[in-house]
């Protein structure tokens, strides 16, 4: 991925007694959250999530931080602080991990035991956990650790306040300001005002929903919307959502129980993590309410609920597969009801909507949030991130979490209350704390870092694009064989297409074009193999260019005989 900053050069050396922060992922994107705070040459982490891939991204699993800026100074790591348990924060933890299997892992208790289920599965050893909670103050080398609760879409999210000897950073993490919410754990705000009084010298803050005016709905708001999917159905029901999102869950299991159903859970992440929060507490499961999926079928249909994973369409998510009828045992009847309890995370709208007209298809009765009050975000909207500027009064400002209009109405925001320093930075770029300013520093390389099946980083730009070229406009092999010793065409040109409508006859009019190409290149001297493979390729792709209006990958091969 090319840098957006073109014109900025490695930063120079830390000053003493400064602070750096560089971000490696997170601003600029919805996803893959990472941020490193260097001191003293000593660093500190603060979150290592993933990034989900889009359509133009075919056949990646998963996109990761770009670890190279730290590679070579993971020693000087002192912790990893995981603010909350969502995978675009927690979730490439453990391709960190096998570089450097021994950094200490700092956060609340939900969030630890939500990773450490994901531990297990890359068969990483357990290592070294901190379990903090709100109130709690660590250290760790020179940065002293204070943690705030915040509010958001899962249990057991913190703030994080960073001291050093350059100043007090507040990381907000992912935030809102539900006053009602469900499980009655608030944003701490007196603890924002402390800090406030304290002085705050940066603060980073959520930016997701900084265009949207006024405050974010209370997560009470849906349980009405939810009573009324339950009252109105009757037949099954299946409710789509974060497998992390255990409020959304307790709302449903309570419906369910004023209604009489049995819950079954389908897909293993959503079965997993709710088998945690249960076991912590953070889950209240009503007694004989939740039986196993293949149970479900002992209970008449309109007894009868599923909670299942794949509410951003997800190819290999259940709900994607009940869509598609490929589902080893769930097959959706006519009058079933579906729930997509989320919002739609930006770049996954295609794969959402495909699977809503495939359920409405096998005649389903689908509700979203297009249609009903079933999903609020987890995020801090502009109202409430004026109010904790006004509170922390904060010297800078560095928007965080977001895409680059949302960092930027995030940092107007900031402007709007009197913060005179509101630094923007994108994924690699650096910003120190010098004196109490914070300023762009330089950049560092920060490209995307592709997990394709058991590949790590192997995948590179050049190598998508090709995939993409293959999807969209298919491919033609040209295959010649070469006299060594005349020089002259032997056999061919044996021409193949894939991925296209062309008829096979359509290429004879190119064969002899082709053929006095290469007479030519060699009569010119050249005899390089790869020349005379571009020499083809030129002719061929100026040919069907031309002719059809496309641009397939194409394919050379010269053989000497």
């Amino acid at each position: 991925m090319s840098h957006p900053h073109p014109e900025l050069s490695a930063p120079a050396e830390l000053p003493k007694g400064a602070l750096r922060v560089i971000p490696l992922g997170g601003l600029g994107e919805v996803g893959r959250n990472m941020t490193v705070f260097e001191y003293d040459g000593r660093l500190l982490i603060v979150d290592c999530g993933v990034l989900f891939p889009e359509d133009h991204h075919p056949g990646v699993d998963l996109i990761l931080p770009d670890f190279a800026a730290i590679r070579d100074r993971l020693e000087a790591v002192e912790a990893l602080v995981l603010t909350h348990g969502h995978e675009d924060h927690i979730g490439a933890t453990p391709y960190l991990l096998r570089e450097r299997q021994d950094i200490p892992l700092v956060g609340s208790e939900l969030t630890l035991a939500l990773l450490g289920s994901k531990l297990r599965e890359h068969r990483l050893k357990e290592t070294v956990h901190h379990k903090v909670k709100e109130g709690d103050r660590i250290s760790f080398g020179p940065f002293d650790l204070e943690f705030v609760a915040v509010n958001h879409s899962i249990p057991d999210a913190l703030a994080v306040a960073i001291r050093t000897g350059a100043g007090l950073v507040l990381h907000t993490g992912d935030f809102k300001m539900d006053q009602l919410p469900l499980d009655g754990r608030i944003t701490d705000l007196r603890a924002f005002a402390r800090l406030g009084e304290e002085g705050v010298d940066l603060f980073l803050t959520d930016s997701t929903n900084a265009e949207v005016p006024g405050f974010t709905t209370a997560e009470r708001k849906i349980t009405p919307a939810i009573e009324q999917v339950f009252r109105e159905s009757s037949q099954r029901i299946i409710v789509a959502c974060f497998a992390s999102h255990v409020h959304r869950v307790q709302q449903v299991l309570d419906a369910a129980v004023q209604h009489g159903r049995k819950v079954a859970y389908v897909g293993r992440s959503m079965v997993r993590n709710m088998q945690i929060a249960s076991d912590l507490g953070y889950l209240h499961v009503p007694e004989g309410v939740i039986i196993e999926a293949k149970h479900l079928a002992d209970y008449p249909p309109e007894r009868q609920v599923m909670i299942s994973t794949g509410s951003q369409g997800e190819p290999m998510s259940a709900l994607s597969r009940i869509a598609q009828r490929s589902h080893n045992f769930v097959r959706i009847e006519p009058g079933d009801t579906v729930l997509l309890a989320s919002s739609l995370i930006p770049g996954n709208e295609n794969a959402v909507y495909r699977v809503i007209n495939g359920l409405a298809r096998l005649g389903a009765h689908v509700v979203h949030k297009g249609n009903a009050l079933v999903h609020v975000s987890g995020h801090a909207s502009a109202g409430e991130l004026l109010y904790c500027y006004n509170i922390v009064k904060p010297r800078n400002v560095m928007p965080v979490h977001g895409e680059i209009r949302h960092l930027q109405a995030n940092a107007e925001l900031a402007r709007l209350t009197g913060v005179e320093n509101v630094v923007l930075a994108e994924d690699g770029v650096v910003v120190d704390l010098v004196d109490g300013v914070a300023r762009v520093a330089g950049k560092v390389e920060c490209g995307y870092v592709f997990v394709d099946g058991q590949s790590v980083g192997d995948l590179t730009e050049s190598e998508l694009k090709d995939r993409r070229i293959l999807g969209e406009e298919g491919f033609v092999s040209v295959i010649v064989v070469v006299d060594s010793v005349s020089g002259k065409v032997a056999a061919g040109p044996e021409i193949h297409a894939r991925g296209n409508v062309w008829d096979p006859a359509a290429f004879d009019e190119i064969r002899q074009p082709i053929v006095d190409a290469l007479d030519r290149a060699i009569a010119d001297g050249v005899t390089d193999t790869y020349q005379l493979q571009q020499t083809i390729r030129r002719v061929i792709g100026r040919w069907v260019s031309d002719t059809h209006r496309r641009r397939p990958m194409i394919v050379p091969v010269v053989l000497e005989a």
